[in-house]
């Protein structure tokens, strides 16, 4: 009879490093603690692959502990037998089995009954039958199941490993879905099948043979070979999932992007696109992280043939770098650059109005004082575009500090801007300016609240016009004005408010606020004289209403002596809702030419100027701005948006009336509707609109339907902008866009376009 060693049932043993001795049964519970030992996988810092299998782990140094109900060692076979519940443990992986064996002659160790593998990540592989021997790097594992990160699952008939590197798998089915509670054995939304599936820890990629992509049991899709990154894998190079489509300008194409993953810190998306209608592109997408900062270059280049207006050679470069120089100090640029915008638009790479190359450098100190240093260079993409009126702008200065809280209460703060502007045909400016300013509150007797505020500006510079046309100029000046300048103003003033507050019991609170405001400083004059390169787009609303200059630049300053007033009240809900509004205007105490036709203030009485929220029900809410005109009444501004929401979904409401800034945009007046409905947990729908009253004709339209659960996203959209060129009359490229992609979670993404 064999000579055998028994313990008490279910006792834990830390088990050191085997080792020879005159007792018997110690030497073979310190084999099987290594036999488990080697099947428990080390720190995950050679992890690869699929847990437990794919990867060339590295033994820890932990001890491992073990359990079991019987533990005996045969002398004669050598062979260590653990029965009943065996656990093991080595730090927080788990091995478990309803029988273990470990022959340390041949150096053979089989788990068998229930065997289940458990990483500190929660990954759990599950197996009838697993054999491991080789100094356990080879392994073979019957009936296997893994529930892996990112919801994944995997079965296979069997898997073998060989030399600690590489997993063959025989009949695999691989999903992220989950299985029906009610019926385990339905099968999922999508699975993966395949013949034959392999892992190599050095690639960390799952590779199938003879493959099919399921739903709902049924197969769709059959590949000889298809590959993706293992679910635990950070990241890899390889093929990623192609796109088709179709559009009017590409006719049919196809995207093949390859990502390389050329080290820990960069990577590369090379994206070629092949089309029937162009001679195609060829896209490229670097990203690098340094120690200080990060860089990402974006490019493309292609040929247009047919089908737009700009035919030949074209291509893009979008760009964006930033390094921290120290503690205070930061860096960056960003080179962009693109041959047209029929390129851009038909290469389906957005259809900017303009791209802004810079480069720069800024310093933070606290919250009291910043600086910044750039350049500046500008393309217009447009058609109607002149080249020689867009500024190069090389460089501009700026800095800001703010002086702590004086001991009367109030905050002085004081700034710095300069820059030089050149325009080939056009107004060229260099210009330094400073501005102070000192705010100091007060609180009255009777809890009113009083602020004086007061505002230097001094500018300076020299400016030189380059056409002699003056309406071709972007910025019109007086003929003859060449040479140096000197402008500035200085303004102070008192503003008072009371915010009066009563309590409306269990409605809530109420609030009334009468504001007015005095200012007072020296008459500017129309300033035609002085360039204009920042305040060009004006606008008077509530929100620049007490505003000390209303310009929203330092090249235009408001002068003289005004009053400002408005009335607010609001009524505050115990459900969180609330009513509120506002209504101002701005009287002027003499003549002012400086402000534009249209404008609003104009006159030395303003527009009428307001907003109201009208939200009495967490579910609705009403907002709106406006301006009407001072002699009229007649709206010159209005932006009003409605919302109501039930439950998920929301509906909304817009109508926009803007008046036309000179130069820069029309007159608009639009009104919009959109909604988002969340159907159920998975489902949700949403639409949008645009129409433009004046023209007569839709702006643009979108539809989305989308569909998501755990391991499925499903996603149509459908969109059309109503734009065509204003001097061809031909309508922009790209301008419907019909987007159909199905995600299948951990494996990727399939996608067909149309335009």
């Amino acid at each position: 009879m064999p000579r055998t060693s028994k313990l008490p049932p279910r006792v834990s043993h830390p088990v050191p490093q085997p080792r020879r001795g005159r007792r018997a049964a110690l030497p073979g519970l310190a084999g099987a603690a290594v036999a488990l030992a080697l099947l428990l996988p080390a720190p995950p810092v050679a992890q690869t692959g699929l847990p437990g299998l794919g990867g060339n782990r590295q033994m820890s140094n932990d001890p491992v502990t073990f359990t079991a109900e019987e533990v005996e060692f045969d002398q004669n076979s050598d062979v260590v037998t653990a029965r009943g519940r065996v656990e093991a443990w080595q730090g927080d992986r788990v091995l478990r089995a309803d029988l273990f064996t470990y022959n340390r002659t041949t150096g053979v160790a089989t788990a068998e009954g229930n065997v289940v593998l458990i990483e500190p990540d929660g990954q759990a592989l599950f197996a009838d039958r697993a054999e491991l021997q080789g100094g356990m790097r080879d392994a073979a594992i019957e009936g296997l199941r893994g529930l892996l990160t990112s919801n994944a699952r995997l079965a296979a008939a069997g898997a073998r490993r060989t030399d600690g590197r590489i997993t063959d798998l025989s009949r695999v089915v691989y999903s992220s879905c989950d299985l029906c509670p009610e019926d385990p054995t339905r099968p999922p939304l999508w699975q993966l099948r395949a013949r034959i599936a392999s892992l190599h820890s050095d690639e960390q990629r799952v590779r199938y043979r003879d493959a099919s992509v399921q739903f709902w049991g049924w197969p769709l899709l059959y590949t000889p070979y298809l590959s993706h990154a293992s679910p635990d894998a950070p990241r890899a190079s390889g093929f990623l999932s192609p796109s088709f489509g179709i559009t009017r300008f590409l006719g049919g194409f196809a995207e093949i992007p390859y990502y390389w993953a050329i080290d820990g810190s960069s990577d590369l998306l090379i994206t070629p696109t092949i089309s029937t209608r162009q001679y195609g592109n060829l896209g490229l997408a670097y990203r690098r992280r340094f120690n200080t900062g990060t860089l990402a270059l974006e490019g493309s280049v292609g040929y247009l043939r047919e089908g737009t207006e700009d035919t030949g050679v074209g291509g893009h470069i979008l760009s964006r770098a930033i390094f921290g120089l120290d503690e205070n100090w930061r860096a960056g640029f960003g080179i962009n650059r693109a041959s047209s915008r029929d390129y851009m638009r038909a290469y389906r790479y957005g259809a900017p109005r303009v791209l802004t190359s810079n480069a720069f450098v800024e310093g933070f100190w606290g919250t009291e004082a910043y600086a910044r240093l750039d350049a500046r260079y500008y393309q217009g993409l447009s058609i109607t575009d002149v080249t020689g009126q867009i500024p190069l702008v090389l460089p501009v200065g700026y800095a800001e500090y703010a002086f702590p809280r004086d001991s009367l209460g109030g905050y002085f703060s004081v700034d710095t801007q300069a820059y030089n502007i050149y325009r080939s045909a056009g107004t060229s400016t260099q210009r330094l300016g400073t501005r102070a300013s000192y705010e100091l509150p007060y609180t009255g007797v009777i809890g009113d609240v009083w602020t004086f505020r007061s505002e230097a500006n001094l500018l300076g510079g020299f400016v030189q016009d380059f056409v002699q046309d003056i309406e071709r100029s972007p910025n019109p000046r007086p003929a003859g004005e060449n040479g140096a300048f000197t402008h500035g103003n200085i303004r102070a003033a008192l503003d008072w408010r009371w915010p009066l507050v009563r309590s409306a019991g269990e409605w809530g609170n109420q609030l009334i606020e009468p504001r007015v405001q005095f200012v007072t400083g020296p008459r500017t004059g129309n300033q035609l004289r002085f360039p204009n390169e920042d305040s060009l787009d004006l606008e008077f609303t509530d929100a620049n209403l007490f505003a000390l200059n209303r310009w929203p630049g330092r090249d235009r300053q408001e002068g003289g002596s005004r009053v400002d007033a408005a009335f607010r009240a609001a009524w505050m809900f115990p459900n969180g809702g609330r009513v509120e509004g506002l209504a101002g205007r701005s009287y002027r105490l003499e003549d002012e030419t400086a402000f534009p036709t249209g404008s609003g203030l104009e006159r030395r009485a303003s527009d009428w100027v307001g907003r109201v929220r009208v939200a009495p029900v967490p579910w609705f809410e009403l907002t709106g701005r406006g301006r009407l005109d001072s002699q009229t009444s007649e709206p010159n501004f209005w932006d009003l948006t409605g919302t109501v929401s039930i439950g998920r979904s929301s509906f909304n409401v817009g109508y926009l009336r803007a008046p036309p800034v000179p130069g820069l945009t029309n007159q608009r007046e639009e009104i919009s509707a959109g909604a988002f409905l969340r159907l159920n947990n998975n489902w949700r729908v949403g639409m949008f609109g645009r129409y433009d009253l004046r023209e007569d004709r839709p702006v643009s339209a979108n539809v989305v339907a989308a569909y998501e659960d755990e391991c499925t996203i499903f996603e149509a959209r459908f969109f059309r902008r109503f734009a065509e060129d204003p001097v061809t009359q031909r309508q922009f490229a790209s301008n419907t866009i019909l987007l159909f992609r199905v995600t299948l979670k951990t494996v990727g993404d399939f996608g067909i376009r149309a335009l």
